[in-house]
């Protein structure tokens, strides 16, 4: 089931290079790795030929055909405004067939493409100016035409510039909350940069019933609804309506795809490709529709549902794939079993799905200037192994698979995501790790003997959390349960300790106050009065946090609706009402808070008490004094700082404020509830926002330097954790205050040197870190295996190491595409070797 795999090798200079190092060094194209996978999934490498070659065009016929149609339904129910709309998109929008393709259905135009999602006009996405558009030049990125420009500026955006969900929520806020708000990087809310939190859809429910038969108990149910229940009437109908309607039009949707085929077909010459056209449109002509017979048809299936989501919403991180191996291992089974498919056959189906997701780019900022998301950043979070909803061992033969494709598919899709537990068998995991051992990233881990108690005590049932999903960067789901849908804020801890050193200012929008005043700490006289001020200041941001979710939460109906979204989710269909207009009968609303910055303040916090406050080897004017100056003509107190105690050495006097940080934020979020009633969890998850955040934050008492990037997520200070992996976890699990249920996912990156797993004997050595992090309940970790060296190298020849993977934060791209700020922060991660 393993299937080959490539071993570790040499270069020149005696330095041990990943099989994924040595493909990039030997000059390697993209394709297929091995001859065999090139030969016996030829279509694939065809496909696979210059992809990265080609630039990403903005697609923009989505939001002018969603804007034709909200202009046209002013005054209707929200709900009925986006079936109509969704409808009038899967009627009008353009659709083609590519060369080779297999699987049908595109959200964009051929080749790569950028959807834009007019509907969230404001920070983070396209756009926010229209005096700021301009075609794209030569070299950009995205491409955006003359054309694009002019309909973008004369016909889409100037009504949703008076129509945003972004505008609304800010000028909807306290003036005090909107003031932090509006601090940029201090606090950043998010909800308007996506329509939804990460999400998957129910694949299975799909392809098991077909969209007809969810059709038809939409239409069942408006029949039987009673015209003198008025409020069932009302508030019911519409939400039905839409349902039909989107029925309708995904049906219609997959048959345009059939037509085309069949037209296509006709004008063939190539008799084998005739062949494939006439199965595509007959496949198209039944799916999603109708319940799938083959594999052929549910990957089909869920592919077009895929296509279907990314023109209806935004879906942040994109939208998942959920658990991949077990929805389409009965047509897999099945299909092998009756002599219908073979291993290659069913790889060829999946690859076309990870290069039809590959196709779909998610842009956040306009052609040319880097994002929040650093590199393209994606997670359409594809979840493999795992437990059954019973409680017994998920992984199967598709799991196997999957993992191989995973070595031989070269692109960064999918976002492979394994879930491991106490019981998972030594050849899943030794597949995981010769997995994880090519140096692409991939998969990312998740402990089910962390997550699953965590949403039992959250409300879920044991069968609903033993078949929880991935999705986004780090984040789970359990599909039919859960309700939240509006994006969370992140805090920037980093900004919350220079409020606390300078009085409740920062250094970088001047003397006015951004957070309260707490006291001069050249005037404490101990550790535990500089504690209370910072804890004062995190009341205070934490305040402003969950208000300016309440309102997000309680605006977002009034601008947004997902009825596909929400006619496959149980609990939607079953109230008859959207995702977003909350609260859902029986729904679980498990929001999030994501802290950045960890690591550097507890480490600054370690400093101030070791050298200030215990030690005495500085005073607080001293050290405020050089920070002041970025520690210029201060090296010795920079000195110090950075040899003073750090987070991730197994210290348990360092760890234990981390601790105390945690059991800060956990309090606070139990102290309050949401519009719908939910929670607000304490993340650690920074994707990159922590280059950015840093750039607002002066030095600090770590030794970092003036807007150098925070440390990421849960992991430590780049470069602080000098005694070994198993030492990292020890202060990783130290910190976490187990007895809170108000906490989720904790981030982990770990860059381990490839010449520490060498052979079997270093995929032993990898499964037994994994066993150790998944015995100490880590939420998530995930491995860089690559060479300093090898990174240096693509700093200074990127044209070589063009095609070079590294895992950057719940998600992995290509080294060159980062800016050179994430290329040092990725560089400076500590490199353990055991």
């Amino acid at each position: 089931m393993l299937g080959a795999v490539e071993s570790s090798q040499t270069s020149p200079g005696s330095r041990v290079l990943t099989p994924h190092e040595a493909r990039i060094e030997r000059g390697e194209p993209i394709g297929l790795v091995g001859d065999a996978a090139q030969s016996k999934r030829a279509r694939i490498q065809r496909m696979l030929e210059g992809f990265r070659d080609e630039p990403i065009h903005l697609n923009i016929d989505r939001a002018l055909l969603l804007t034709e149609s909200m202009k046209a339904t002013q005054g209707q129910p929200m709900v009925l405004r986006w079936g109509k709309a969704l409808a009038h998109i899967l009627t009008h929008h353009p659709i083609h067939i590519e060369d080779e393709e297999l699987l049908v259905g595109s959200a964009g135009p051929p080749g790569r493409y950028a959807v834009v999602y007019c509907e969230l006009v404001g920070p983070g996405r396209f756009y926010t100016h229209p005096h700021e558009l301009e075609p794209s030049k030569s070299g950009d990125p995205i491409l955006i035409t003359e054309q694009d420009v002019a309909t973008l500026k004369d016909e889409i955006l100037p009504y949703w510039e008076s129509n945003a969900y972004h505008a609304a929520t800010m000028n909807a806020l306290p003036e005090e909350t909107r003031r932090l708000m509006e601090r940029i990087f201090v606090v950043t809310p998010t909800a308007s940069g996506r329509s939804m939190l990460a999400w998957a859809h129910d694949y299975g429910k799909v392809l098991e019933r077909g969209i007809g038969s969810i059709r038809r108990e939409a239409a069942e149910r408006l029949e039987a609804l009673d015209p003198v229940d008025t409020a069932a009437y009302v508030e019911q109908r519409p939400f039905l309506e839409a349902v039909r309607l989107v029925c309708d039009a995904m049906i219609a949707f997959a048959h345009r795809y059939a037509e085309l085929a069949r037209s296509m077909a006709a004008d063939e010459r190539r008799e084998e490709r005739r062949r494939e056209l006439l199965e595509i449109a007959d496949i198209c002509e039944r799916v999603p529709e109708h319940p799938a017979r083959t594999f052929h048809e549910a990957v089909q299936s869920q592919w077009l549902v895929q296509t279907v989501s990314r023109l209806e919403q935004a879906i942040g991180g994109v939208v998942g794939n959920g658990r991949i191996d077990q929805y389409l291992y009965p047509y897999y089974r099945k299909d092998v079993a009756e002599g219908r498919l073979t291993d290659d056959e069913a790889l060829v189906l999946l690859e076309s799905i990870w290069i039809g997701m590959a196709r779909s780019t998610d842009v956040y900022a306009k052609p040319g200037m880097p994002s929040l998301t650093d590199g393209f950043a994606h997670w359409e979070a594809t979840t493999i192994g795992g437990l059954t909803p019973d409680g017994r061992d998920a992984s199967n033969e598709l799991s196997y698979l999957i993992l191989r494709s995973k070595r031989e598919f070269p692109l960064h899709y999918p976002d492979l995501a394994a879930r491991i537990h106490a019981r998972t068998p030594n050849a899943f995991l030794h597949a995981i790790s010769e997995t994880i051992k090519d140096g692409s990233g991939f998969p990312k881990l998740f402990c089910d003997d962390e997550i699953i108690p965590l949403l039992v005590a959250k409300g879920g049932s044991m069968e609903e959390a033993n078949d929880y999903c991935i999705t986004g960067c780090s984040e789970t789901k359990m599909l039919n349960t859960e309700g939240i849908a509006t994006g969370c804020a992140w805090i920037n801890l980093g900004a919350i300790l220079e409020m606390t050193l300078r009085n409740g200012r920062m250094g970088c929008y001047g003397d006015g106050l951004v957070g309260i005043s707490t006291g001069d700490p050249r005037t404490f006289t101990s550790f535990d009065e500089l504690w209370d001020a910072f804890t004062l200041q995190v009341q205070n941001v934490v305040q402003h946090t969950f208000i300016q979710q309440y309102v997000s939460d309680t605006l977002k109906s009034q601008y947004i609706a997902s009825p596909m979204f929400s006619m496959l989710h149980d609990l939607c269909m079953a109230s008859c009402k959207d995702i977003h207009s909350g609260p859902i009968d029986g729904a679980l609303y498990l929001g999030f808070f994501d802290v950045m910055g960890f690591g550097t303040v507890i480490d600054s916090l370690a400093a101030i008490r070791a050298l200030v406050f215990d030690e005495k080897k500085v005073t607080m004017h001293e050290l405020l004094d050089a920070l002041d100056h970025d520690f210029e003509g201060h090296e010795a107190v920079r000195q110090l700082c950075l040899n003073a105690p750090k987070y991730g050495n197994n210290d348990p006097t360092v760890d234990h404020i981390g601790r105390d940080i945690e059991e800060c934020f956990a309090r606070l979020a139990r102290q309050h509830t949401t519009a719908f009633g939910g929670e607000l969890d304490l993340r650690y998850v920074s994707v990159t926002s922590h280059v950015p955040l840093g750039a607002v934050v002066g030095a600090t008492p770590d030794g970092r330097k003036a807007r150098e990037p925070l440390s990421e997520s849960i992991s430590p200070s780049q470069g602080m954790d000098v005694k070994g992996p198993t030492a990292t976890l020890m202060s990783i699990s130290s910190t976490k205050c187990a007895q809170y249920k108000e906490r989720a996912a904790r981030l982990l990156n770990m860059k381990l040197s490839p010449a520490s797993l060498v052979g079997e004997a270093g995929t032993r050595k990898l499964m037994a870190l994994i066993r150790a992090a998944c015995d100490m309940k880590m939420w998530h970790i995930q491995f860089n295996i690559i060479n300093r060296d090898t990174l240096l190298a693509a700093q200074k020849d990127p044209d070589k190491y063009r095609n070079l993977l590294v895992r950057v934060a719940g998600y992995s791209a290509y080294f060159v595409d980062l800016t050179p700020a994430l290329q040092n922060e990725i560089i400076r991660r500590t490199e353990h070797e055991f």
